[in-house]
């Protein structure tokens, strides 16, 4: 009698602007999730920094992006990020979630900054 095959793992559902997130987070209207850079813990010179004595990150990755606000008129407005794109942000904005041990921000797309390239 020949082995079942295993049963597989279905992909991760495409996001609505085509791409995949690894995020269970799906971000609504102009929202976005950002999974933020982690800091160097160890300068160059050997000092440890310690956790209190970090600074909050201004730079991350975007895993998820909602589908875009809309304006008076009911139409949709196109994001201007997408997933993948590394950005930043003002410093103390967003909303911090805790998703399977993972860091994560949601924020609005008008607290991003810029694109960094």
């Amino acid at each position: 009698m020949a082995k079942a095959a295993p049963a597989r793992k279905p992909a991760a559902k495409p996001a609505k602007n085509g791409s995949r997130s690894s995020s269970r987070l799906v971000p609504l209207h102009d929202r976005i999730v950002i999974r933020p850079v982690v800091q160097e813990e160890v300068l160059a010179s050997g000092i440890v920094i310690p956790d209190t004595a970090k600074e909050k990150p201004q730079q991350g990755t975007v895993i998820a992006v909602g589908p875009g606000r809309l304006d008076e008129q009911g139409k949709r407005i196109a994001m201007d990020v997408q997933v993948g794109d590394r950005v930043l942000y003002a410093k103390y904005t967003g909303q911090e979630v805790k998703i399977d041990q993972e860091e994560l921000i949601v924020l609005s797309e008008k607290d991003i900054l810029a694109k960094v390239e």
